[in-house]
């Protein structure tokens, strides 16, 4: 039998000895990150995608063989399992197969076939099943005469369908290939339930609908589901031209169903086809559509947790804007716009409220606010949230800087999360004095100086760019996002003397209670001059170091290669490279020239694989580059304020906020997101909106169509 590395190894198309590497190095506490980019030789130059997705395939499969071990430990106490089913479980190669093998033997009520077992009617089925016997009402009655079976013809008959039929319906394989025949020749049907019409509004255009299973995209599934689970909407399957399909369930082995094979003929007789309908009609198909159902449940939210956290990965990897000063405008109405003034670094510098619109209206005293702190701190940007007012707000502000002639420019952005932010755990302990809805301010203003580093701080579930996120399953969506993060955070890497508690805890090998002791390091001691003091933190050993130090960053510290991603176990390399080059190490740090020499110099340090050497010039050539684009934002046209302001015909500028498998919307400055369909992102076929648009990306549209009353915009992508 293949191990799991032998399964990997084929299953990823990979050495044997490179899948062994890399389940030993995740037996030992490695992280995805971490061997990605500093085992390299170990995985063959696996990429982190790849990497990702074995760890979790091998995770399924540990889990897969316990379960089995288990299944057949249970089973192997049991005296009425056959060597037959414990064969089949231990050739079963999946979970749903596995389980579809131990169903039978752990219903924890009586079946109508397990009283009719009761009645002593399993031989009387065998035998009907396998030709001995008709099943007749004389014959059936003249063996419960002969067997002294208490029941009418009737009765014991109608024994034997429910056994037969629970049988077949039981059976791994028919139902293996009743899911396959249903999923590709099923039709998924959709009806709005009587007296729902009203209330189910929002789900009109599946009142009445059908679409072949095999078509169905994620979110409309999704939709569905929703529908069904407010009780709006029915759901069933079809099959096209039914009647016909229990005959695909037969295979060669169906006739011995009964495990009597001595005494059975190889081919399936009409008694069985007719025990098939029978059994297909009173169970099987239910079965099968609950089953069916589930899987369509499943591969929608696998399909939906993947849109959010697509659309996380490129949040969090938006352009920072920079170590500016920043003016934080969280906008409102009757409650004013909160605002925040924060330093290079983050620190929170002034804060304060301003009325400027209905229905105080005090206009002249937020622009004297506002100026003086303009002026004061040397604000280079203002960053207004996009919730409420946020337009109105961005006018005043505009008019301000123009009438002022200031040197500070306007942006407007996405406050999704900020408010969760506001009155999270996090925000008190860092601002415990500061009210609620400053702290919102705040967290727009950073988020606009650094997206990762602040995002970072708010449930990811709170951030806003999925769908149906409250539709899927809670801890499978939080663990898709959390790895989502932790990847992002790692390719970006932290600086370890900014970094808050939040950022640090999702660096590779760190955990929330080791980045709390670096914070708390930090503000006794001071700056940490180097990744080596790391290792005088309290929690942090050579195991934990080894698996960190590469993702922190020191900034002009002690050691100038800890402001790079060069590993510390490499330092001793480039020590060499550089005696080779009669140069200092820090000497090499974009040092072209230098470089380009040791490129050719490769060969002489036979100890370092290629792909660590190739990664150290890298590192050296840019050390401690960040990954992410540079920044642009988007200029709103003035003439749009409201819904009401958007013409068919209008070119205008945006921010993608969403990207789902049917297309991208866009935030046109009026809170209401228009929608670029698939269909109208690009002038030629667009399989997948994210190969042409991402999150935070700034577009030009044009206006297709405004649907007032629906709060509908259709929009054309332009350029892309």
């Amino acid at each position: 039998m293949n191990s799991i590395s032998d399964d990997l190894s084929l299953e990823f198309s990979i050495l044997k000895t490179h899948s062994d590497n890399i389940i030993q190095l995740f037996q030992d506490g490695a992280t995805v990150p971490f061997v990605a980019r500093y085992r390299k030789e170990s995985t063959g130059g696996m990429s982190d995608v790849d990497l990702r997705t074995f760890y979790e395939r091998w995770q399924y499969l540990v889990e897969f063989k316990k379960r089995k071990e288990s299944i057949l430990a249970l089973l192997m106490q049991e005296s009425n399992v056959s060597n037959l089913i414990l064969d089949k479980i231990r050739q079963a190669t999946s979970k749903s197969e596995l389980e579809d093998l131990y169903a039978p033997f752990k219903k924890t009520r009586k079946s109508k076939a397990d009283e009719a077992r009761d009645n002593g009617l399993d031989v009387l089925a065998e035998q009907i099943w396998s030709g001995q016997r008709s099943d007749s009402l004389t014959a059936v009655d003249a063996w419960c005469r002969q067997n002294r079976i208490s029941l009418s013809a009737e009765q014991a008959l109608e024994g034997v369908v429910d056994i037969v039929s629970e049988v077949i319906s039981n059976d791994s394989e028919v139902l293996k290939r009743g899911r396959a025949l249903l999923l590709k020749e099923g039709v998924l049907i959709s009806r709005v339930l009587r007296g729902k019409k009203q209330q189910g509004e929002k789900f009109r255009d599946y009142f009445d609908y059908q679409e072949r299973i095999n078509n169905i995209p994620a979110h409309r599934l999704l939709a569905l589901f929703r529908g069904k689970k407010e009780s709006i909407l029915k759901l069933n399957t079809l099959l096209l031209n039914e009647e016909n399909y229990p005959e695909a369930l037969i295979f060669s082995h169906f006739g011995q169903l009964f495990n009597v094979a001595a005494v059975l003929s190889r081919s399936v007789t009409p008694l069985q086809r007719r025990y098939l309908n029978t059994a297909w009609e009173k169970k099987l198909l239910s079965k099968l559509e609950t089953d069916v159902l589930a899987q369509l449940k499943e591969r929608a939210e696998e399909g939906a947790i993947q849109v959010f956290a697509n659309n996380l990965q490129d949040l969090l990897m938006a352009a920072p804007a920079g170590a500016h000063r920043v003016l934080g405008l969280d906008p409102g109405f009757r409650n004013g716009v909160k605002l925040a003034v924060i330093g290079e670094q983050g620190e929170l510098l002034d804060h304060g409220v301003i009325y400027p619109h209905g229905p105080q209206n005090r206009i002249q005293e937020a622009n004297a606010l506002l100026l003086k702190h303009i002026k004061q701190y040397r604000i280079t940007w203002v960053a207004i949230g996009n919730g409420t007012a946020s337009r109105e707000t961005e006018l005043l502000v505009r008019a301000l800087i123009a009438a002022s002639n200031l040197e500070c420019r306007a942006v407007v952005v996405s406050e999704a999360g900020a408010s969760v932010y506001s009155a999270s755990p996090i925000a008190i302990q860092e601002f415990p004095d500061l009210d609620v809805t400053i702290r919102g301010a705040v967290s727009i203003a950073r988020r606009f100086q650094d997206p990762l580093a602040e995002l970072v701080k708010i449930d990811p579930q709170a951030i806003g760019v999925g769908q149906y996120q409250h539709d899927v399953k809670a801890a499978q969506l939080s663990k898709s996002l959390a790895v989502i993060v932790e990847d992002c955070v790692n390719r970006v890497g932290v600086d370890i003397n900014l970094a808050s508690v939040s950022l640090l805890s999702y660096v590779s090998g760190l955990t929330g209670r080791l980045a709390q002791n670096i914070v708390d390091y930090r503000q006794q001691k001071g700056r940490i001059e180097s990744r080596a003091e790391l290792l005088k933190i309290k929690g942090v050993g050579d195991k934990c170091f080894e698996q960190c130090a590469g993702f922190l960053r020191v900034l002009n510290g002690k050691e100038p290669l800890d402001q790079s991603g060069v590993h510390p176990e490499s330092y001793a390399l480039v020590h060499q490279m550089a005696a080779q080059l009669a140069v200092k190490a820090h000497q090499l740090l974009n040092n072209g020239a230098a470089l380009q020499q040791l490129k050719q110099l490769a060969p002489t340090f036979g100890q370092a694989g290629d792909f660590t050497y190739s990664d150290i010039l890298a590192e050296l050539a840019k050390p401690g580059r960040d990954p992410r684009p540079e920044f642009r934002y988007a200029s709103f046209d003035q003439r749009v304020q409201t819904l009401e302001d958007v013409h068919e015909g209008m070119t205008l500028e945006g921010v993608v906020t969403n990207v789902a498998a049917f297309g991208a919307f866009v935030d046109l400055g009026v809170h209401q997101d228009g929608l670029i369909h698939i269909s109208q992102l690009a002038d030629r076929f667009v399989k997948d909106p994210r190969d042409f648009v991402r999150v935070g990306q700034v577009v030009t549209v044009t206006v297709l169509e405004v649907d007032v009353s629906r709060k509908r915009i259709a929009l054309k992508a332009n350029g892309l």
